[in-house]
């Protein structure tokens, strides 16, 4: 655990990669972490069940290097969340993010994901527990709409309610979400996206910090959105295929790119590597997060296949990732 005595500096959210549950592990994390230092990265969303009842340093735990770092909770109870904001700025994460827009099942019968938009005042009394509870920013994660409570009168209704609670950055999925009827993966690709409702969000609040997420696929498209909102959130993008972060420090934030080539990001796990497999860990636990690093290039292939077909052996290390790095060419 990492201790502060005074909040870090609010993250920049000029991009950011999205929490995706199974996906943006700390492991996937520190991998992002090489390719770019400025974006700001997202845990999985974590229930406050797990936090309170469970094993917490599995759940919190990160590496220094994965700063900015923002700790997505799961939850609808305002103490419950605010006992596990405290813990999240105890950790030393740079932001707390609250979910109002997971549509699974699971979620649902747990009374929070995006079924919370149809109560914006317990969203508010959560938003304002959590804000009493830390220091750090406190940010919402929502869609444009639930079921037929889709019109954008009352996603206006719910982002002033929540900006009266103290909320001043909404990261904003530009679908709606169906409850009922279509699982997880529908909810990203049926409901189409409405990219100008949140572009109208931005004119209509000048002074919040209005975040679009849904559907971008390229620094090109972020590139393009940051002329109507305040930065993007790329999700499913940035981990089938990784190396485009490799750019966003120098087209997004005015920085240098921190590694030149694909083979170098590599080997700069190396280390990371080591460490992981010195404490018991297995290389599947890394290696899963690197399959999409050659996409779209020669020896791709391959790539994927040695690391699929040798990571999980007992006792694999660095040299599955050398040679498949040397079978890339």
């Amino acid at each position: 655990m990492q201790h502060f005595s005074q909040s870090p500096p609010a993250p920049r959210r000029t991009l950011s990669v999205a929490p995706m549950l199974d996906w943006t592990d700390r492991h996937c994390r520190y991998f992002h972490r090489i390719l770019t230092r400025e974006t700001l990265l997202y845990t999985e969303m974590v229930t406050t069940g797990a936090l309170i009842h469970g094993d917490r340093p599995r759940h919190l735990d990160f590496s220094p290097e994965e700063h900015p770092i923002a700790l997505q909770l799961g939850g609808s109870d305002p103490k419950e969340l605010a006992e596990c904001s405290r813990m999240g700025q105890e950790w030393g994460y740079d932001e707390i993010n609250l979910n109002a827009g997971c549509p699974s099942g699971r979620v649902q019968s747990g009374g929070f994901g995006a079924c919370l938009m149809l109560t914006p005042s317990l969203v508010a009394d959560c938003v304002k527990a959590m804000r009493d509870a830390v220091t750090l920013p406190v940010t919402l994660k929502h869609r444009i709409g639930v079921d037929e409570r889709d019109s954008y009168p009352e996603l206006a209704d719910f982002v002033g309610t929540l900006a009266e609670a103290g909320c001043q950055t909404f990261i904003v999925h530009a679908r709606k979400a169906w409850l009922a009827g279509l699982s997880p993966k529908e909810n990203r690709e049926i409901p189409p996206l409405r990219y100008e409702i949140v572009h109208r969000l931005k004119q209509d609040f000048p002074a919040l910090e209005i975040i679009l997420n849904g559907g971008i696929q390229t620094l090109d498209e972020a590139e393009r959105q940051r002329g109507h909102c305040d930065g993007v959130m790329i999700g499913r993008a940035a981990y089938q295929d990784p190396w485009l972060l490799a750019d966003a420090d120098r087209r997004l934030f005015g920085g240098i790119s921190p590694v030149d080539d694909r083979r170098s990001a590599v080997e700069l796990l190396y280390s990371y590597v080591e460490r992981h497999l010195a404490v018991g860990g297995r290389l599947n636990h890394i290696s899963r997060h690197v399959l999409g690093l050659f996409n779209g290039r020669p020896g791709a292939r391959r790539w994927r296949r040695i690391l699929s077909e040798e990571s999980w052996r007992e006792g694999a290390g660095i040299e599955v990732l050398q040679k498949a790095l040397d079978a890339v060419g």
